[in-house]
């Protein structure tokens, strides 16, 4: 009878403790295959249970802010942009996850920077993307990891209807790694904080990192005017470019075209005191701060983050996982073990709201640094700086 009695109360306690939890996500075809999956192994798993709800990504965050507080949200957004972040955490709508992941030694550290907010953790980090440099293996035989290497192997193959290195040199985000080498920043990182009053976008270093870029241009004579991503990813797939600078976005028609390629990081600049750096955008899961069942969302939320989920994951749509041991698995995959060292030496993108103020001025002044040699750099980037300053409020 005591025994009975034993059986009969876990198995109330195991009711008593099952959840129904929301999940929005703007996950499509595979991943959202994957995603219930994980959903129904969770089920029956813990007998909670999980409903997936469809949420157009560009939604999602509006959307939140708006019904969280009335208890119509989700309990978990499976996934979002650390550039929304900031906006979250500061409208109160999302929760500190820090009590609920006690162990963060598997997780890429440049992931979990971009998941924190002013000290705290507000998601788990699911996957994450970086620029790097992709090469036609035909064309250069051996990684370009040192500058002497990538300057021989783009003028050896310049010329003749052939290019060796391309790039959109106008575009900000893309070439944020040669201005971290070179010692620019956006805010500065303090501690894990980002001081916005400390712009470092017109520095010493920012002002070499143009020069460098205009010098790709007008003194090597590597990158034409008007060669952007597409032009670019073109010439690669045509078998007509050595090498170019682009990120995970790319590889399907890469792959499509047959291409023989490798990726490694791009090589320190000459000059730079610093490794080449470049942004990190990472999509990471976050706990409705108004949920009642944020602890069954918390460990739906990791298991979808270990390592086997994350194979499984990218095996489902090609995202490059920050888990560790889930890279360790994946090893074999180029994609995988290029831009996931990319990304581990990257930075991530600001998330934090005054990030919106960054962009405009900011990608107008890397656009006109190049648009001629020998630019007036130093009073560019100030004028940029200035607006930006102005913008924040």
């Amino acid at each position: 009878m005591k025994k009975a009695l034993t059986i009969l109360s876990l198995a109330l306690l195991g009711q008593a403790s099952a959840a129904n939890i929301t999940v929005w996500s703007h996950f499509g075809t595979g991943e959202l295959t994957w995603l219930r999956e994980q959903a129904a192994a969770f089920d029956k798993k813990t007998g909670n249970k999980t409903t997936i709800v469809t949420v157009p990504f560009d939604q999602i965050p509006d959307k939140l802010i708006q019904s969280a507080s009335r208890g119509q949200g989700p309990d978990v957004v499976v996934t979002l942009p650390q550039d929304r972040l900031g906006q979250l955490a500061a409208a109160g709508v999302i929760e500190p996850m820090d009590k609920y992941v006690t162990s963060k030694s598997d997780l890429d550290k440049t992931a979990l920077q971009a998941m924190t907010y002013q000290g705290k953790l507000f998601g788990i980090p699911m996957f994450a993307e970086s620029v790097a440099l992709v090469y036609n293996k035909k064309l250069v035989t051996q990684p370009p990891t040192t500058w002497s290497a990538f300057l021989s192997a783009a003028q050896k193959n310049t010329g003749n209807g052939t290019f060796g290195y391309l790039a959109d040199l106008s575009n900000a985000y893309m070439n944020y790694g040669v201005i971290s080498a070179y010692g620019g920043y956006v805010f500065k990182n303090t501690g894990g904080t980002l001081n916005t009053k400390d712009v470092g976008l017109a520095n010493a270093g920012a002002d070499k990192a143009s020069a460098f870029l205009n010098d790709l241009r007008y003194k090597y004579n590597l990158v034409p005017e008007g060669v952007d991503g597409a032009a670019a990813k073109s010439a690669f797939t045509d078998g007509r470019l050595a090498m170019f600078l682009t990120g995970p976005w790319d590889m399907g028609d890469i792959k499509k075209a047959g291409i023989n390629y490798g990726i490694v990081s791009f090589p320190t600049p000459p000059g730079a005191a610093g490794k080449w750096s470049p942004f990190v955008g990472v999509q990471g899961t976050m706990l409705n701060a108004y949920s009642k069942n944020k602890a069954a969302a918390a460990l739906f939320a990791k298991q979808i983050s270990t390592a086997d989920a994350q194979v499984a994951f990218n095996k489902a749509g090609g995202r490059i996982p920050v888990s560790l041991a889930a890279r360790t698995k994946l090893k074999a995959d180029p994609v995988v073990a290029g831009f996931g060292k990319s990304i581990s030496a990257g930075t991530p993108m600001p998330n934090v709201p005054q990030m919106g103020a960054v962009w405009g001025p900011w990608s107008n002044a890397i656009a006109q640094s190049v648009q001629k040699a020998n630019q007036n750099y130093s009073q560019i980037l100030d004028k940029a700086v200035q607006e930006i300053n102005g913008n924040i409020k």
